[in-house]
């Protein structure tokens, strides 16, 4: 064989491979995150959230009347307590934490629905309700907000709660409407998840449920009303990251810590939303933790640590919550502080700690804007990777 020919044959050899080589390199830039460096297991990492929305007033002076010309005139100051805090406003900056953080998944508790209609006061007693009037509608406000100018965020699943309708003395004038309530008021809780639109985030099985374990409190001394509370669930993968479960849940505010533990053991039973062969990601407002919160307001994170849940989200600083019943209800920004935060109720956990790491946690919503504070709570933020 000649030199000639030689060389033509190894230059045929090396074409192939050297082809194979800069189809590699081209590849590999295209995965490289824009800074340029190698991201290590960057299909694996998810963005999770957080978010309780403020129901827009305490409903513990409602809850803890005990007449019925009480119940009516703290249901009255409730609603416009509900008016006075401005959603509309006080969602502009809610859709701002969200967006600048931009979360995979988000878990939404207090998602309040409140709506008015004609005075009936047998209503409490029949749990017939009628109010379709719309006040406000923390979901579709919200919606409005996160996804003006571009779609951003859509609705995975809504879990409708507690749902009661009393009558009202909106117009703080007892001598009108019967027992003194001139209209009705209703609020429905709901709890929802909702995934960012165009990040690869997918989605199949949402559902929900309640708990069998609610608080049952009896307002104005003879109407019983049990606060149904529950969860929502959703398998999912990021950017093709393995399959996990998505599960965002509220539980018990009121009463014994003992339903709230309860709560959280229905959660890890057998057959439970955050149970089962899935890597689980639990987000919420547990109303409980093990060492920020005092006696036995520990009882069901501790339900859950025992179970094998470990927090994924940062308690540094803390989420909750501010300190407004002293004067009002409305959290306009000359109300409370951010040192009222002070403790850590709101989580991301997981109950396979060696799979689901977390890479970086924060709190959003620790200041006011537009002259209130976003909600009585801070949202909570982590970045996780789930290992495959």
């Amino acid at each position: 064989m000649s030199e000639a020919t030689a060389t033509r044959a190894s230059w045929r050899r090396l074409v192939p491979a050297a082809v194979l080589a800069l189809a590699a390199a081209i590849v590999a830039a295209l995965l490289l995150p824009a800074g340029g460096q190698a991201a290590r297991g960057d299909a694996r990492v998810v963005h999770v959230m957080t978010r309780n929305l403020y129901l827009g007033a305490d409903l513990g002076p409602a809850i803890a009347a005990s007449s019925s010309s009480e119940f009516i005139r703290e249901n009255g100051e409730i609603l416009r307590n509900v008016v006075a805090n401005k959603f509309p406003v006080r969602a502009r900056g809610l859709a701002g934490e969200i967006r600048r953080k931009r979360p995979d998944l988000v878990g939404l508790q207090e998602v309040s629905l409140w709506r008015t209609g004609e005075a009936d006061a047998s209503v409490p007693f029949t749990g017939e309700f009628k109010a379709t009037n719309v006040l406000v509608d923390y979901l579709k406000v919200l919606m409005r907000k996160l996804n003006a100018g571009k779609k951003r965020y859509r609705i995975v699943h809504v879990q409708p709660e507690f749902d009661f309708e009393a009558p009202a003395d909106y117009d703080d004038n007892p001598s009108t409407g019967p027992g003194g309530g001139e209209i009705n008021g209703r609020l429905t809780m709901r709890d929802v998840i909702l995934a960012r639109v165009g990040a690869g985030v997918q989605t199949k099985g949402a559902k929900g449920g309640h708990f069998d374990t609610l608080y049952t409190a009896t307002v104005a001394g003879i109407v019983p009303v049990s606060v149904e509370r529950g969860w929502n669930q959703v398998n999912a993968r990021v950017r093709g990251s393995r399959s996990f479960r998505f599960v965002n849940t509220h539980l018990e505010a009121f009463g014994d810590p003992q339903v709230r533990e309860a709560q959280a053991k229905e959660l890890i039973a057998k057959g439970g939303p955050a149970r089962g062969a899935l890597p689980v990601v639990l987000v919420g407002d547990l109303n409980s933790d093990d060492n920020t919160v005092q006696g036995q307001d520990r009882l069901a994170y501790l339900a859950l640590k025992k179970r094998g849940f470990r927090d994924r989200s940062t308690e540094n600083p803390m989420s909750c919550c501010l300190d407004y019943t002293a004067d009002t209800d409305v959290i306009t920004a000359n109300v409370g502080s951010r040192s009222d935060f002070d403790h850590h109720i709101d989580h991301v956990l997981t109950n396979r700690p060696a799979k689901v790491k977390r890479l970086a946690s924060s709190v959003t919503g620790r200041s006011p804007e537009r002259g209130f504070w976003n909600s009585d709570h801070a949202g909570v933020f982590s970045k996780l990777l789930i290992r495959p």
